[in-house]
């Protein structure tokens, strides 16, 4: 029997019933590698813990459970439960959300590597902006003698 885990309800909400803006699950998700590197692996199809583990080495069971509840929490992930007595299997999956969240990491991605082949370099961006910016001169103008007054 397949059964979504009750207890791992998505809470878009913090705890004080606030909504959690995107800007906060970027910088939550972003700013953790395994987050990260959990959300590449399932986008892959690895999406059972042992799976997981062998695909990262020196990221620990704890760590990758609490990375997967954070993300269950947010709504990017789901937790599915297959069979009611144990041995059971769980099996995590991308929400619709969860698609959509992928893809701002995935222009993180390609960002960095244009940026590593040179593709964009801020010294580039910035004098561009400093000479758009810098006021036009005007010409000068150029003081010509008038011609000589003739005698009447």
């Amino acid at each position: 029997m397949v059964q979504d885990d009750p207890s791992m309800e998505i809470e878009s909400e913090s705890q004080d019933g606030t909504k959690i803006p995107v800007a906060s699950m970027v910088e939550s998700i972003v700013g953790c590698k395994w987050s990260v590197r959990l959300l590449q692996l399932c986008a892959e199809g690895h999406n059972r813990p042992g799976m997981v583990l062998r695909a990262c080495p020196g990221l620990s069971a704890k760590v990758m459970n609490e990375r997967w509840r954070k993300m269950i929490r947010f709504g990017i992930m789901r937790r599915r439960v297959f069979g009611q007595k144990p041995p059971v299997e769980v099996e995590y999956q991308l929400t619709p959300f969860g698609r959509r969240f992928l893809k701002i990491l995935d222009e993180v991605r390609r960002l960095q590597e244009a940026v590593d082949v040179g593709g964009i370099s801020k010294s580039k961006q910035s004098s561009k902006k400093e000479k758009s910016s810098a006021p036009k001169k005007s010409p000068k103008k150029v003081n010509r003698p008038s011609a000589p007054a003739t005698p009447k």
